[in-house]
């Protein structure tokens, strides 16, 4: 589209690209395939009410990019992907089945990554199963799942008397319970709110190891905890896509030979609910683990074998002698670890860990206790865990909290993080941090201008790629939706610390591989300079086809990177069957950084893309 100079008709074409990108949106979640192929109640209301006030038109910013080079995307000649055959509808690259079996048993190696090598990577696009719908929208979502968009009848047979999961016609119906909470969850986290702060915002961050269905992460949402769970792909088939489906943050994942991929101090509590890890074994190498991503007077909590084993021992059908061992090594480990035991009643047990190390200064002339060496204690991927305890770190006094003391939730959102004010992230004042969070309050305006369902819970699952501090994350902030918070690692690895200590919840990866998840997951994805970071480091193409993986149909992609780096991504989405528009820097088209959004189309398995 030609731009004229004289302002009069520029801001006349403003207004009516930005009134039609921003319903275009809008008409999106009217059509949505929710609800069995019926439109999403929600998204109609929506559409029906839209007007041209409703679309939020702004003059001063303009959606036309005007740079030569874009103009070459329609003439040059495009790539087209064709997608992958119907089997790999759930493929995980990194998590592979048959792969896995090739690798050893001992420490779970063969549940961990094991990402193919570049010669057998796919490169076509992941169709989503016959019958794909949208996910209900959240809270309906963490009760029911529409049974074709994962169709995995195991586990209603498996774990029927434990009340995971039920079969009921077209939909998974998730009542809440689980393994060590067959009457729900709900009455299960009261029983460990008595002894541990949840309802006061103390308690933000937990991990869930083992987590099924994600059950207990679900049922967290409503008291503002926000959980990052994790399951392996094993003969559970699909219990961390029904996580994901039901919206509640999880990743596949196992504790095994290689450290998790979380920083250091970054949960407030952590939880095993019968997640069959043998805690005791090498050493109490495991709970050092848990230890060291554990925050501060942060809680451990264990439910199931070996916890109370005299009263238990019959109805696990395990040997007295074999469980009281294992709950010895336990006891002892958590006592090397300083962990303060606070509560045992039934099959519960919960530890907290000390503030500093003032009460464990015995343990320095402990032959047992081996203290991990390392310069940087968040260099964690891909690294080998060790039987040896992390550090705290100094404190000028007895009473301090090793790290720094953080708010109460939502205060911590916006509060200088102690990682900043400490003067730990290098380079990084409390002043450009905070500059930081005003740049991304104002480009997530912005955002909300083009696409206007942003934040009305069309969204739930959402990843920001390349996470910086959880900017993009905490402007966004949501009962409605949650961001997986992504730091690439080759970007600063200290600056996921951070994110933590703002309440949000992320993790570490490295985009030349696929992400521990599965196809269709994320509602909206969100880059911000990710191509450029990773320039001359690995194909773009296979980042976007990954992107594409994990996208839901009919999700939203905005990617936020210099004019030239984007023109080259628009060119390659082009043969991906996503619809998309280069805009411009919201302060105007002479900022060379620009904004690219898409839609991708919905198209299921065997048959042609629809628009």
């Amino acid at each position: 589209m030609a731009i004229k100079s004289d302002n009069k008709t520029r801001s006349s074409v403003q207004i009516f690209i930005v009134f039609s990108l921003c319903c275009f949106f809008y008409i999106l979640g009217a059509w949505q395939r929710s609800g069995f192929g019926k439109g999403d109640s929600i998204a109609l209301e929506m559409t029906n009410s839209a007007s041209a006030a409703d679309c939020n038109i702004v003059p001063s910013l303009n959606f036309e990019t005007h740079h030569a080079g874009e103009s070459s995307i329609s003439s040059a000649k495009v790539k087209a992907f064709e997608p992958c055959a119907a089997r790999y509808t759930d493929y995980t690259p990194c998590h592979d089945q048959k792969r896995a079996m090739t690798f050893p048993r001992e420490s779970m190696i063969y549940r961990e990554r094991h990402c193919v090598p570049e010669n057998e990577k796919l490169r076509c696009l992941v169709p989503a199963p016959k019958g794909y719908v949208t996910p209900f929208s959240w809270p309906k979502s963490r009760d029911y799942v529409p049974y074709a968009n994962a169709p995995y009848k195991a586990l209603t047979v498996e774990k029927a008397i434990q009340n995971w999961i039920q079969y009921e016609g077209e939909v998974f119906r998730f009542p809440g319970g689980g393994t060590q909470f067959p009457q729900g969850a709900d009455k299960y986290i009261d029983q460990l709110a008595s002894v541990i702060p949840m309802e006061n915002g103390t308690v933000r961050t937990a991990l869930d190891t083992g987590c099924g269905v994600a059950s207990w992460g679900a049922y967290l949402w409503s008291r503002n905890v926000r959980a990052m769970s994790f399951a392996p792909r094993d003969s559970h088939e699909a219990q961390v896509q029904f996580a994901l489906e039901r919206g509640v943050p999880a990743v596949i994942g196992v504790l095994g030979s290689i450290k998790l991929p979380y920083p250091t101090r970054a949960f407030d509590m952590a939880h095993c609910s019968r997640c069959l890890i043998p805690w005791g074994a090498n050493d109490g190498m495991y709970l050092m683990e848990v230890d060291r991503v554990l925050r501060p007077g942060g809680y451990w909590i264990l439910s199931g074998p070996p916890i109370n084993w005299k009263i238990n021992y019959k109805a696990w059908q395990r040997p007295r002698e074999d469980l009281e061992e294992e709950q010895r090594k336990i006891e002892e480990a958590a006592k090397l670890l300083c962990w303060e035991k606070k509560y045992e009643h039934g099959e519960i047990a919960i530890w907290q860990k000390r503030v500093n190390d003032e009460a464990c200064r015995s343990r320095q002339d402990d032959p047992r206790a081996n203290f991990c060496k390392t310069d940087d204690v968040d260099d964690v991927w891909y690294k080998k865990m060790e039987a040896c305890i992390t550090p705290y770190p100094e404190t000028s006094s007895s009473d301090k909290v090793a790290g720094g003391e953080l708010q109460v939730f939502p205060d911590r959102l916006n509060a200088v993080p102690p990682r900043i004010s400490s003067g730990s992230v290098s380079g990084v004042t409390a002043d450009a941090y905070e500059d930081d969070n005003r740049q991304w309050k104002k480009h997530v305006k912005a955002y909300k201008r083009i696409n206007g369902l942003l934040d009305t819970g069309r969204y739930r699952n959402i990843m920001d790629m390349n996470a910086g501090f959880g900017g993009f994350a905490a402007a966004i902030e949501s009962q409605k939706l949650w961001v997986m918070n992504v730091v690439p690692t080759i970007a600063e690895k200290n600056r996921l610390g951070v994110v933590y200590e703002r309440g949000l919840i992320g993790i570490y990866h490295d985009w030349c591989e696929a992400f521990s998840t599965y196809p269709r997951t994320y509602d909206l994805i969100h880059a911000n300079h990710l191509f450029s970071l990773y320039k001359n480091k690995c194909n773009a193409d296979d980042i976007l086809l990954e992107m594409d993986r994990i996208l839901r149909p009919e999700g939203a992609v905005i990617i936020r990177d210099d004019v030239d780096t984007l023109i080259k991504v628009k060119r390659i989405i082009s043969g991906m069957r996503w619809d998309s528009k280069l805009v411009d820097h919201e302060d105007g088209p002479l900022v060379n950084e620009k904004v690219l959004i898409a839609v991708k189309q919905y198209w299921v398995t065997n048959s042609t893309a629809s628009h």
